[in-house]
């Protein structure tokens, strides 16, 4: 080994003279990759036997707390009835728990990191079982709203703390598995909520669903207490309250103007504000991540591959899945003629099929690797997409039936990988932050692709009629599921390597790393 004059390089001298020049860069990677492959792995949290105890324990506590999270979707009548108030008042109770909790979901997540996710999991859990009381006893309608409200933000401690945590003591390659489950059952609660709760509150009554909530919710956070590990807390430092402020306006006037877009006109002055607003704060919270110590958001997160296109993969995959959802319910109704319970029963197909095959798409990604699983469960939405748009009077209603399928497939196909690839691509006092981050990205999604399709839907029924009507709107689901495959796509693929981990020096791959 010979060095040179270029500072930047070394040289290694070859059989017949020849002499190979190999950056240095290279060179630090390949000693980085060969130093922790022959170090001993470092155990996960509590054990790789003590893991599988943990992810039932997390999931056990996240479908007692959403298993009512939707409930409202099928008691709105009785609700507003009870109250003596009209159907528009009292949806508040189902749009405010969306919108506190993609407001509170960044902060908790670095609250998460800071505080430790066990004791935030402990603290959201807890303060659902108190928002399940209250609930069942709440007086007046606005009492209502408010518990509800809060329930998002506990759904947003939750659901961010549960998924750091499953992050924490499953390995890199084990992630993708796990986060298979927690799909099933993210997905999944709610849908039995619904199932279930439409025949519990017409015997019973609303108000008991919550009752019985209370003690399933308690019984869940007291296993957790027990079973739960410990996890790192970071080291003393201020909270980024600017750039929590600025994110939380910037969140909140997107949310707002998707939100009240359809009911107030999208030129309404509060509207067209709320648009306004978003890009100022937005600017403010890049300068707030600048200057502080430790950012809510590190913004070099954003220019990594599998952070920055699996978190657009779930923006545009959730505004055709849920936005394609909306709408059936009312194409099932208005074209095909169903009753409201049978369009109900047809809509289970899409919930049903995500659930059943993420837990399946979590060990095939292990095999086919993070980006093809993402890029083909989003070439199959965009297939439900187009079938939904293919449909008319003259079509079989199944052809309904088969196009939800497709997107409960391709949403379960691609969920897991882009929530493992996002956790793999950051550091471990990060895992709350970036756990946070996708479910803040996946709930903009949501509430956009409902509110823009079911405008479109709207604003085109005059003028395409309304089978064209929704031809329309499911178009436009299609076009920005192009972008979700897009972004799929841009995912890092699985990498060749050798024993240590290294690609071949000299090689194109090695040489592209550097």
């Amino acid at each position: 080994m010979s060095s040179t004059d270029d500072r930047d390089s070394f040289t290694i001298g070859a059989s017949g003279g020849d002499e190979v020049v190999v950056p240095w860069p290279l060179v630090r990677r390949v000693r980085r990759r060969a130093s922790a492959a022959l170090r001993p792995r470092a155990e996960p949290v509590g054990g790789r036997r003590h893991r599988w105890w943990v992810l039932w324990t997390v999931l056990a506590g996240l479908f007692s707390v959403n298993v009512t999270f939707t409930i409202f979707a099928v008691a709105l009548t009785n609700v507003a009835h009870g109250f003596h108030v009209s159907l528009a008042d009292i949806t508040w109770v189902i749009t405010a728990p969306l919108l506190f909790f993609g407001i509170a979901a960044p902060v908790l997540g670095k609250l998460g990191d800071m505080w430790g996710h066990r004791r935030l999991y402990l603290v959201g859990t807890a303060v659902a079982v108190v928002c399940a009381l209250a609930t069942a006893a709440a007086p007046t309608v606005g009492s209502l709203i408010a518990v509800r409200a809060l329930s998002g933000v506990d759904g947003a401690a939750a659901g961010a703390a549960s998924m750091a945590l499953i992050f924490r003591v499953f390995e890199h390659e084990d992630r993708v598995k796990a986060m298979g489950w927690w799909s099933l059952v993210g997905a999944g609660g709610p849908v039995i909520g619904v199932v279930v709760g439409g025949v519990l509150i017409q015997a019973f009554g609303w108000r008991a669903l919550f009752l019985a909530q209370a003690p399933i919710t308690l019984a869940a956070l007291v296993v957790a207490f027990v079973v739960l590990p410990e996890t790192e807390r970071a080291e003393a430092q201020a909270f980024d309250w600017w750039g929590a402020a600025t994110l939380t306006v910037s969140v909140s006037a997107l949310l707002w103007g998707l939100n009240r877009g359809p009911v107030m006109g999208w030129s309404a002055p509060v509207v067209v504000g709320g648009f306004v607003v978003v890009p100022l704060a937005a600017a403010g919270f890049v300068a707030a991540e600048r200057r502080a110590q430790a950012p809510l958001l590190p913004l070099g997160f954003l220019r990594r591959r599998n952070f920055s296109f699996p978190m657009g993969n779930q923006l545009f995959a959730n505004f055709a899945y849920m936005g394609g959802f909306i709408l059936a319910p009312a194409l099932l109704e208005r074209v095909y003629r169903y009753s409201v319970a049978g369009a109900g029963v047809m809509v289970i197909a899409r919930p049903l099929a995500f659930s059943l095959t993420a837990p399946v798409a979590g060990y095939l990604a292990g095999r086919i690797g993070d980006r093809v699983s993402a890029a083909s469960g989003s070439v199959v939405l965009l297939g439900s997409m187009l079938v939904f748009a293919a449909v008319g009077r003259s079509s079989a209603a199944v052809w309904v039936l088969v196009a939800l399928a497709l997107s409960g497939v391709g949403l379960g196909l691609s969920s897991p990988s882009t929530a493992a690839a996002v956790a793999n691509s950051v550091d471990e006092a990060n895992l709350g932050v970036a756990s946070a981050a996708q479910q803040l990205v996946a709930q903009v999604g949501v509430v956009a692709g409902i509110q823009v399709m079911q405008t479109v839907q709207a604003a085109r029924q005059s003028s395409a009629g309304l089978v064209g009507s929704f031809h329309d709107s499911y178009v436009v689901g299609a076009l920005v599921s192009v972008l979700a495959v897009v972004c799929g796509l841009g995912m890092a693929g699985r990498r060749r390597s050798f024993d240590l981990g290294v690609a071949p020096l000299g090689s194109k791959s090695a040489m592209a790393e550097a």
